[in-house]
């Protein structure tokens, strides 16, 4: 098919398909004697393949990988899409983490006694009980997440029982995978009305997004699948499929008979 029919059949422009051509997204086309390229199915797999891709990781990733699939060997092309489906198991599995941390610091402060005056960590104490540095305490006040409390600015930091709340807060989504402008986004509303239901629906939604990834990089992996194994083997020992199917289609002669080919 043409470059014009390629694109109307897989909703890119022409323009669009000549620069994936061009970046090692998809095969290469076949040209023609007068110069037109000439498309195949595997280009509309390929296509196919990169879109969804592209939700699944983001489209550079998905551009880097739908160029080492069509050049690494057998393996290490399967691998690397291996390699993608564990990124978004260890994605899912920090969300839950940081939802079980969640979920205990709402359980303490429903349960502990009220904090008496005076109550207060420092800066120090404050990060080796959340397990991250004091820079990166300094670094959250600095984007006000975190408000610690200090007589004038060449006074210590002093956490209040609240402000210790928060950071937690803070640990918790920034290792469900948010970044700063999301967290501050959720502290925000919590600050509103002092509820962490929205800190918990955050984690949910990242939950949901990484199950929604998760699903479209399974569709993406078929038709990568299919790639790979109808691809033109790059080496002998490139696709053992390939090579098992040679050798039973090919018997070796019987033993003590002469080969006449």
């Amino acid at each position: 098919m043409t470059t014009g029919r390629l694109a109307a059949a897989t909703g890119y422009s022409v323009q669009q398909v000549r620069d994936l051509e061009r970046l090692g997204v998809i095969p290469s086309a076949v040209r023609m004697p007068n110069g037109y390229r000439r498309f195949g199915p595997e280009h509309v797999t390929a296509l196919r393949a990169y879109r969804a891709l592209a939700v699944a990781v983001g489209p550079v990733e998905a551009r880097s990988v739908m160029h080492d699939v069509q050049v690494l060997p057998y393996d290490e092309a399967l691998a690397r899409v291996v390699e993608l489906h564990s990124g978004l198991a260890r994605a899912r599995a920090e969300s839950l983490t940081a939802l079980r941390a969640l979920d205990t610091i709402v359980d303490e402060a429903a349960h502990d006694a009220p904090p008496l005056p005076g109550d207060a960590m420092s800066i120090t104490e404050l990060a080796n009980a959340i397990g991250v540095r004091s820079s990166t305490l300094r670094f959250w006040e600095k984007e006000g997440l975190v408000a610690p409390e200090r007589i004038d600015r060449n006074a210590a930091r002093s956490y209040s029982p609240a402000a210790a709340r928060d950071a937690r807060i803070v640990a918790a989504l920034r290792a469900g995978g948010y970044r700063i402008p999301a967290v501050r986004a959720v502290m925000a509303a919590i600050g509103t009305d002092n509820d962490t239901d929205t800190a918990r629906d955050a984690l949910h939604e990242r939950l949901h997004t990484i199950a929604v990834q998760s699903e479209t990089l399974l569709r993406a992996g078929a038709d990568i699948a299919n790639l790979i194994e109808n691809r033109t083997p790059r080496s002998p020992n490139s696709n053992p499929k390939s090579a098992t199917a040679t050798a039973h289609s090919s018997p070796s002669p019987p033993v003590g008979t002469a080969d006449d080919s």
